[in-house]
């Protein structure tokens, strides 16, 4: 039987008041904890659970949240909304000022989603420019479609029988991100408790929203023991991931090709599906001398990972909404629609369309801002490589790829 959402936490809470009791704790101690859980529904609408939130490391002392409409959750008001939650420990322990500091952050949204899917620009960072690890993305696993990032983890969860406000839905997501640096972070990314405390609040906050809104699927219990987020960029050499069609097609022998990649596990279930590739700091320096002569107005790279090539691939419902970034402020950001192919007219952005299992896929490639001057017609092999690689392994069809002549500098 499945018992109502209004006395599971009745009963929640009765049982985290037993345990605190059990345990020796003073009056303050639990009015503490009481309060703590009505600060989080009462920001998060519900939607987030709390007894995970509280698991959290930085959430310790007193919690609180915004008296602002923004940062506080209200479905009445549409989608996406989020919730933000301070803390007293988060606050002390990173030196802040007021005593307080956010140390938590949950979001909800739908898909059709109004915002749009913006392409990486040619000004990217896809390596941090001051030296400081790079965590590339990884799927959640488990049979959910879901990333976990070097702050949090994000979740999709079918929902074709759902609405908000009237409006049909198609599915949706949540995310939850801790908000703080070290002492609650490990060489940059959360650690292994709250990695795994962040997913499990994902999942629930996901099937909660689900059932606010109708949907019939739910998703399962995340994966236990989540691994740590690989540091990258890595040699080539050893891509294994969504980069190892470069290592197979060999590019990397080529001094003008990058030799380093950012790469993820694949998993046909993402929404955004990425390969990094770069130069790295020597190989970007050679090329820039080796073809400054030719080409005046060429800039010597002067940061980690400055000349990269971005390859990513959006699919469903992301796909049917992404634009091409620019970085002219006169310029509209053009779209790039299923079933059509070509380049950017401002900026060297190329993309490629597909269907896979009935669903749009949009294949996008973006060079940074002085290697497309130098490689930006060389990269049209590397750009149907990478297309090729994942359409064959997703099994897709009615593939649309940009002319030959669309593969120039400007």
């Amino acid at each position: 039987m499945r018992i109502p959402e209004g006395v599971r936490k009745g009963v929640n809470v009765l049982l985290c008041l037993v345990a605190v009791v059990g345990a020796g704790w003073s009056g303050h101690e639990i009015w503490q904890v009481v309060d703590a859980r009505r600060q989080i529904d009462e920001a998060c609408a519900g939607l987030v659970p709390a007894g995970r939130v509280l698991a959290l490391s930085p959430a310790g002392g007193t919690i609180t949240h915004r008296s602002a409409e923004e940062g506080m959750t209200d479905l009445g008001d549409g989608l996406p909304q989020d919730c933000e939650l301070f803390s007293t420990e988060a606050g002390e322990k990173t030196g802040t000022k007021t005593g307080a500091r956010l140390f938590f952050t949950g979001t909800v949204g739908v898909l059709p989603a109004d915002r749009p899917q913006v392409a990486d620009g040619p000004l990217e960072d896809l390596v941090d420019p001051f030296g400081n690890p790079t965590h590339p993305p990884q799927p959640l696993g488990g049979g959910i479609a879901g990333l976990v990032t070097d702050s949090g983890v994000v979740v999709e969860l079918p929902c074709a029988e759902g609405e908000v406000n009237g409006r049909p839905v198609k599915a949706l997501r949540a995310r939850a991100e801790l908000m703080t640096g070290p002492p609650f972070t490990v060489n940059g990314q959360v650690g292994a408790h709250d990695r795994d405390v962040l997913a499990e609040t994902a999942v629930i906050t996901a099937n909660n929203l689900a059932d606010r809104l109708g949907c019939a699927d739910r998703l399962p219990d995340p994966p236990q023991d989540i691994p740590a987020l690989p540091e990258g960029p890595v040699p080539a050499s050893r891509a294994e991931g969504t980069c190892s069609w470069y290592r197979e097609a060999g590019f990397a022998r080529d001094s003008r090709y990058p030799d380093q990649v950012l790469e993820s596990r694949t998993d046909d279930r993402l929404w955004d599906e990425r390969c990094g590739l770069v130069l790295g700091d020597g190989r970007a320096a050679d090329l820039y001398l080796a073809e400054a002569d030719e080409h005046r107005s060429l800039t010597e790279p002067q940061l980690p990972g400055q000349w990269f090539v971005s390859l990513h691939t959006y699919s469903g419902e992301d796909a049917k909404n992404v634009l091409l970034t620019s970085t002219g402020s006169d310029e509209a950001p053009e779209p790039a629609e299923p079933g059509g192919a070509g380049r950017s007219s401002e900026d060297p952005i190329w993309w490629a369309s597909s269907v896979c299992a009935g669903r749009p896929q949009i294949h996008t490639m973006t060079l940074a801002l002085g290697y497309a001057t130098v490689m930006a017609s060389e990269t049209e092999k590397v750009f149907r490589a990478y297309v090729t690689d994942v359409t064959e392994r997703r099994h897709c069809t009615d593939l649309v790829f940009p002319k030959h002549s669309d593969f120039r500098a400007a």
